[in-house]
């Protein structure tokens, strides 16, 4: 039998996935519209993500969440805003992103913030020329 927690989570995914999408989508495009699906898929992803049993266990993962992200998006803002793009940046920002995490004791959402730190790290290299924090920003009010 699933337990009625379970089963009112599995509910309000689908609905509350396609709302988060949408809100990203459009938020997003108003930054950079080329990666305004990017910005519904990474709003829709941190609702599955903070989506919990209770409006309780909710709030506290998704204030969980937001601060994970503030961390990524802050690293790759900085990296990006002294360096270019490259996979060695990208990989010891998302280790100073984790430590950072780990040490403020959010160690559930570090593998999230690393996430963030490669979709700006990689929107970067797609667009070289994209200011650090627009596109580092956007990322972090997808969440």
């Amino acid at each position: 039998m699933v337990k009625l927690d379970a089963a009112r989570v599995s509910v309000h995914i689908g609905p509350v996935s396609l709302l988060s999408y949408l809100g990203g989508f459009h938020f997003t495009s108003l930054f950079h519209g080329a990666s305004a699906s990017i910005g519904g898929l990474r709003s829709a992803i941190s609702e599955i993500v903070v989506l919990q049993a209770t409006r309780r266990e909710t709030r506290s993962s998704a204030w969980l969440r937001i601060v994970g992200t503030a961390i990524g998006s802050a690293i790759s803002a900085a990296y990006l805003a002294v360096m270019p793009f490259s996979a060695a940046g990208m990989v010891a920002s998302m280790c100073v992103t984790v430590l950072i995490c780990n040490g403020v004791r959010i160690h559930k959402h570090a593998r999230l913030a690393a996430i963030t730190v490669s979709v700006i790290m990689v929107t970067a290299s797609i667009n070289p020329t994209m200011n650090p924090v627009l596109n580092a920003a956007p990322r972090f009010s997808e969440s």
